[in-house]
């Protein structure tokens, strides 16, 4: 089977065609290789799928005839993605959010205060 309906039948892509877009981008690799679209999957490939600044580990066990439902995903895929790759990526989500760009405005009400508080304990 080739890599794009692989991933697209294991439900890492909504459709086969972000599944192609991403390996042309490079986001796929099998083995350590980048890989084209049309590059075919077998047992125990070594997938780094890479999805929201996430680099997804794959080991495949078996190879779907058809796109599996949600369920019965875990019998064509083990996941072997690390645990610290999801705490760093939360972490940095939680840090985006508290950032703010030089020259997006004042800030609000609740930044003002904490702000205030910040000054007052330092005193």
């Amino acid at each position: 089977m080739r890599i794009d309906k692989y991933l697209w039948s294991i439900r890492y892509y909504k459709t086969r065609n972000m599944a192609t877009e991403a390996c042309k981008k490079g986001h796929v690799r099998i083995n350590g290789k980048t890989v084209k679209p049309s590059r075919e999957v077998y047992k125990l490939d070594e997938i780094i799928v890479r999805k929201n600044q996430i680099n997804y580990e794959l080991s495949v066990l078996d190879v779907p005839s058809s796109r599996v439902s949600a369920k019965l995903v875990d019998i064509y895929r083990k996941d072997t993605t690390p645990k610290e790759v999801f705490q760093s990526h939360e972490l940095m989500q939680l840090n985006k959010n508290q950032y703010r760009q030089k020259g997006e405005g004042r800030p609000t009400k609740k930044e003002r205060r904490d702000i205030d508080d910040y000054l007052d304990e330092s005193e």
